[in-house]
């Protein structure tokens, strides 16, 4: 299964826009949200185009394609609007021998590590840099931002295919 992985839309309606037409591009099964869909949070300036009612009209009519796990700025209130399942913590993926344990990042991350077994891709956004690091016992993956991109990187995407995590730009 080909699956488009994206994070941190941060209710930016200019870049989910963009995040969609790649998605319908690269021809991926699945997309899987790593958090912080519709709010873009206090730290944060507001993303150009921040309409959070338009991501969520452009959203819920993939609402069969989505997974997605819940972001430090996703709430209930969020889920009461979107069609799809956001507030899990983390989910599990295996994929082409993979064990993938995805979250948002602001609870488990490198630093504070979930229970997983050798071997596992610890996936999640929370950071806006895109990230692929081998930690030995477990590889780190982030996909950056599709919306307020940090560390001078560029807007972004991961898709995996294959057992393979590519970059995509915005």
């Amino acid at each position: 299964m080909k699956l488009f992985i994206a994070s941190d839309i941060h209710g930016s309606a200019y870049w989910c826009e963009k995040m969609l037409a790649a998605f319908e591009k690269s021809g991926a099964e699945k997309m899987l949200l790593l958090g912080d869909i519709l709010y873009h949070g206090p730290r944060n300036d507001l993303p150009e185009g921040y309409e959070p009612k338009k991501v969520i009209a452009m959203l819920n009519p993939l609402k069969d394609k989505i997974l997605c796990v819940r972001g430090n700025c996703d709430t209930e209130v969020d889920q009461m609007v979107l069609e799809f399942p956001i507030m899990a913590e983390y989910a599990f993926i295996y994929d082409d021998n993979l064990t993938i344990f995805a979250t948002h990042g602001h609870k488990f991350n490198c630093d504070n590590l979930p229970p997983m077994s050798k071997g596992t891709v610890l996936l999640h956004g929370h950071t806006h840099v895109p990230v692929i690091k081998d930690h030995g016992d477990f590889t780190y993956i982030n996909p950056g931002s599709v919306s307020i991109p940090k560390e001078g990187s560029d807007h972004s995407y991961l898709i995996l295919e294959n057992g393979k995590f590519t970059f995509g730009k915005l």
